[in-house]
């Protein structure tokens, strides 16, 4: 996510604790809040695809196919 993005998150949620947020705000709010989501859980699922675990034996084995045994 664009770092103008996640500042403008945390600008928003900074002004929906002191003065509140207009309609249009909290739509846009939910959007970029949605879309960092998104990307989270994108980045977070290859993480977990490409981890491998390795047994005492030295045999490596993806997470993927470690979770199927």
């Amino acid at each position: 996510m664009e770092k103008e993005k996640q500042l403008r998150i945390n600008a928003l949620a900074k002004k929906a604790r002191e003065e509140g947020l207009t309609p249009e705000e909290t739509a846009e709010q939910k959007q970029l809040r949605e879309e960092y989501l998104a990307e989270f859980r994108a980045n977070f699922r290859s993480v977990l695809e490409h981890t491998v675990i390795e047994d005492p034996d030295g045999t490596r084995t993806p997470l993927p196919d470690y979770r199927k045994k």
